[in-house]
């Protein structure tokens, strides 16, 4: 899988968990979008070790509400889902 694949894959998710978490209004899902340019970053096998001042700066004006519900939302989601998952440290 290329990074453009898992950059897709990154926004259905950031996406689909801004969604979920609703309550944030319209900006939580567009804050989440500009997260696009963090992919490098948490694409597992990824070499970039430091993440973009891009990134921060995207990460930086995601509300916090948003982001915190977001974090929530996605950790929860293997469970309601009904997959095993354990991640390691």
């Amino acid at each position: 899988m290329d990074v453009f694949q898992m950059n897709q894959i990154v926004t259905l998710v950031l996406l689909v968990v801004g969604l979920v978490g609703g309550s944030h209004g319209q900006t939580c899902p567009n804050q989440l979008e500009n997260l696009n340019v963090c992919a490098p970053f948490v694409v597992p096998g990824s070499t970039n070790l430091i993440p973009s001042s891009d990134c921060c700066v995207a990460l930086e004006a995601v509300d916090h509400a948003c982001l915190c519900n977001t974090i929530r939302v996605a950790s929860s989601l293997p469970t309601q889902c009904n997959l095993p998952l354990s991640c390691g440290n």
